[in-house]
Parts: C-alpha cells; structure tokens; sequence
C-alpha cells in the first residue's frame, strides 16, 4: 500500500535531524561568551537574531575575514586542517572521495574539521538529486523534472527533507540546491533534467517546497544559477554562455522562480557564469557583475541573504579575467561565498591584497562576512556541530526516505500517448530492450507481467531510451511491426521522436526508484498521474494521461 503525501512528510519528519536549539550566556564586550570547544569564537547569542555580528566582525583579523568567503575543495583530513590553520578557511565542499568512509566516517572527519575551526565551518556538498549527486551513501530520489512532473510541492519539500536529514546526520550543513533555472531550451547541454521544468511558476511553486524542506532539515538551501541558466547550448564548465533574453524575457522567464526564493527565506543563492547581454553589456560573467549581483538580485529583487558564486574552477568564471582577478571581481559584484577557487593560496593572496589596496572596501568585506557568519548561525551552528557517527549510519537510507521516493518516483511517470489501450500490459507477453532493461524485467516480473525473450515471442515491445533523440525512431522501426512502447528514463524530448510507437512515457530518471514506479505504472498496479514539465511528443507541458 503506498503512504499518502501526509504520512511520508510525518514518516521523514520523525527520523530527520533537529534543528539545533540556541543557548549559550549573554554577549559581552559586544560579542557572545566564547564556546568552550572553540577557544576565541562566539556561542549561539541568546536570541538568533544576529546582533553580536558586526562587534565579532570588527574583532577578526583582516585575514580570518577573508578566510571566511572561501569555500575550497579538500583531497583530505591533513589537508583540510592545513587550510584551516592557514587560511581561517569559512567551510569546505564535500566530493565523493572525501566520503568514502560512509556515513559514519563521514560523520567523523566532519566532527574533526570542526574541532579544528575557531568558527563552525560551512560544510557544503552539491546533491541535487538525479544526475547531480555527489554523497554516495544517500537515498536516491528522482532529480527536479521528475519532480515538476508530480506537480506537488509537498513532494519537492518530503524529498528535500529526507535529503537535508541524511546531508545533516553526516555533518553536512549547506547544499548547493535546488535549481532554480527554467528550462525552456531542450538543447541545453547543462541543466536540463536538472530543472523543474519550463513553467517559470510551476519551478517556483516546486522552488520554494524543495527550500522550506531542506531548512526545515538544518541544512542552508541554495537557489541556483543566477539570473538564469535554462535557456543556453553551451557548458559553462567548458565555455561562456550568451543568453540573449531580453530584461522583459528575463523578467517573464527567469526572474520568478528567484523572485519566490527570496520570498522563501531562502539561505543562499548563487550565480552563473554566463553573460546576459540584456541585463549587462560589460561582456563580463554574471558572477563578475555588480549590474547583475547588486543592482538586480540585491537592489531589484532585495536579496539579503549569502550570494555565492557557482565554482571559480569553471571555464566560464576564469576565461576573462584569471584566477587572481576573478575572486576580486567577483567579491566586488557582490559574491560573498567564493566556490572552489583552482588555487586558494593565490585567491586568498589577491583578496587578501585588494583589501589592503583599497581596491576591495573594507565596508564590502565586512557585509559578506557578516552574512556568512549570519547564515551560519541561521542553521544553528553556533549551537553545535557534531555529528554522531552510530546516527549517521541509521538515518541514511533509512526506510522512510525510501518509501518517500518510492511515492516521489511513482507521482512523477507521465502517460503521454496510449493509442488503443496498449498499456496496461497484465495479461501481455512483453519484450524489454533498452538501457536499464535488465532492471526493468525483474521489476516487472515482481508485478507478475510475463516476459519474453525477443520482440518475436511477445504481444508488445517496451523500449527504453535514455537521451537517445532522433535516434528513438529508428530503434522503434528495428523492432517490427508489433506494438511499440517508449518510456524515456532521461530527457523527455526523446519522446518527439517516438511517433511509430502505440504509447508513449517519460520517467525523468534512470534510477532505480523511477525503473521500479515505471514498471507499477506499465503493468497498471499503480495509475499514471504525472504531467509533463515541458513540452515533448507534440504536447504541451502540463498533459498527462491516466488509465481509466
């Protein structure tokens, strides 16, 4: 029997991390008492209202306030305290092979950077979900389009939580999700599946679910990628975008969804590497730009929470300006979280020198400083940061979270075309061939739907493709003239060329939660009820059909 949206959400709320409460004495000389375990730093002010900030500020030394707007990579434990010891680091970024000990020794090498740290470190990682996700060890949900799919904001917010609970338990306490771009170019080589889809309000409803749930979980949230990354053909990993919306395109198109963010509370959001040449002509990244950063996200759209730039390692943030110069423009636009510098002695080195020269205010450093240390505060760290190991173990994976994306994965498939009643298929002998066709047998088998080995021996075909594109039609036409179904497990627009086939799917996911509601859904024990986030087979976004 599958939960209701009510009972997951309570279900994920009973095994999610608690947000830490704030104590500690009253301020004194204008900063909060020092917490024992950190010789020198503040505790958690009495109310959390930030007040102690600008004294503890004025306090630091011009090099721990520049430590604190780095957020740089790690190979590990050594090499992390290196940094910390030298360069007062304000938080790390997690990668796959810093968690290689689990979710226990995750836990624990996050427990021993703090210990290092005069102030709580942001500990960061990049887990959207779906085909971005960095933590190994995490419940595997669908990614965002699967989600716009549901069209269920208290999906977005269950599958945020139960994402935030298992980040939390290991240590980690910022994410850099959700996506907020709106995909409306099925080109785009880098978002993609990773959005919510084309609607800009229906990104901002499932936005602003997804933002509350991580919150709600202790873990700050990050809207991305300022002012908009949905509508480009290039990587900006490899390159530098040109979007060419106009400011009334960009008001219609890209602005809500980070309209909704703020509305949110969201902690953080970051920029994109890219030029929008209707918003700022300078010809410089939108993470180089004050015209973008200041004059739109922080004076248009009155954002006064952490900006932080998507990573400095990106061609489309160093192409113009090098690794020294861009974390000063980037600082002066008004970045304050700096992400994975290629070289942090140099990054630091140039801040560090900006600052003394003038070319960088003292005014300026001091903002960025004080909202980083509000933002951690926001999420409890003054209050404690530890992590407990035997914990961490039971709340990853834990049966709720993966109930929750059972529900989540089951809500997203979308029936697009069932010409004479192809599908369900019980009663049918079905050939599978496609990717994840092995994983999809056995799911279907469990469902009891009979399975052949070869399109000659069964009733139907059921194709799975993944990001084929116009190579969809030929496949469908290798397989003969018996009936045809196509369930797209990557980008739906696989579907526009699935034309010769009787019916017509999209899961948004090859995981294996999304291979196992397609095969509930295909042999009609559970009823379709997902609906397109983008247009794809020639229909709008936002058809969908059901059985019955």
């Amino acid at each position: 029997m599958r939960a209701s949206p009510t009972i997951a959400l309570a279900a994920v709320a009973a095994v999610a991390v608690p947000l830490a409460g704030c104590g500690g004495g009253p301020s004194t000389g204008g900063r909060p008492s020092g917490d024992a375990s950190r010789p020198g730093a503040p505790a958690a002010s009495p109310t959390p209202d930030g007040a102690w900030i600008p004294g503890y500020v004025a306090d630091m030394s011009l090099e721990e306030k520049v430590g604190q707007l780095f957020v740089p990579t790690f190979s590990g434990a050594a090499d992390a305290r290196s940094m910390i010891r030298k360069y007062h680091v304000g938080g790390f970024i997690y990668f796959p092979n810093n968690m290689a000990g689990g979710p226990a020794g995750t836990a624990r090498l996050s427990n021993s950077l703090q210990k290092a740290s005069k102030l709580p470190l942001l500990m960061g990682v990049d887990e959207e979900q779906g085909l971005v996700t960095r933590t190994p060890f995490l419940t595997r949900f669908p990614g965002n389009m699967a989600l716009g799919a549901t069209r269920r904001p208290a999906d977005a917010q269950a599958a945020a939580r139960a994402t935030g609970a298992e980040l939390r338990a290991v240590g980690i306490n910022q994410n850099y999700a959700p996506v907020a771009d709106v995909n409306v170019n099925p080109a785009n080589p880098v978002i993609g599946l990773r959005s919510f889809g084309s609607d800009p309000a229906l990104v901002s409803r499932m936005l602003t679910g997804a933002i509350g749930g991580y919150q709600s979980a202790g873990v700050a949230a990050t809207a991305k990628h300022f002012p908009g990354h949905g509508d480009t053909d290039t990587d900006s990993h490899t390159g530098l975008p040109v979007i060419t919306h106009t400011r009334a395109e960009w008001e219609r198109l890209d602005a809500p969804p980070f309209k909704a963010a703020v509305a949110a509370g969201v902690d953080a959001i970051m920029s994109a590497h890219i030029v929008v040449p209707g918003l700022d002509r300078s010809g410089d990244p939108s993470t180089l730009s004050k015209t973008v950063l200041t004059g739109l996200l922080r004076e248009r759209l009155g954002y006064r929470g952490v900006i932080v730039t998507d990573s400095l390692r990106m061609e489309g943030a160093r192409r113009k300006y090098g690794d020294a110069k861009t974390p000063v423009r980037a600082l002066n636009a008004g970045a304050d979280q700096l992400l994975m510098p290629p070289s942090l002695p140099t990054a630091h080195r140039a801040v560090l020198r900006a600052v003394k020269d003038g070319t960088v205010s003292r005014k300026r450093l001091d903002e960025a400083v004080g909202r980083i240390l509000r933002l951690k505060e926001l999420r409890g760290l003054f209050a404690g940061t530890t992590a407990d190991p035997a914990r961490a173990d039971a709340v990853a994976g834990a049966a709720a979270h993966r109930a929750t994306a059972r529900q989540v994965a089951e809500h997203a498939v979308t029936l697009v075309r069932n010409d004479g009643r192809a599908l369900p298929l019980k009663g049918k002998t079905v050939h599978v061939t496609g990717p994840k066709s092995d994983t999809l047998i056995r799911a279907l088998r469990r469902e009891g739907v009979t399975v052949a080995g070869s399109p000659a021996a069964a009733d139907v075909t059921v194709l799975t493709t993944q990001n084929a594109g116009p190579a969809t039609a030929s496949r469908i036409r290798a397989l003969g003239s018996k009936p045809v179904v196509v369930a797209a497990l990557g980008r739906p627009y696989d579907l526009d060329d699935a034309g010769g086939a009787e019916a017509a799917l999209a899961t948004y996911s090859s995981g294996s939660a999304a291979v196992g509601a397609l095969a509930r859904v295909l042999a009609g024990s559970v009823n379709p009820t997902g609906r397109l986030p983008v247009r794809a087979a020639g229909k709008p976004a936002g058809h969908g059909l059901s059985y019955g």
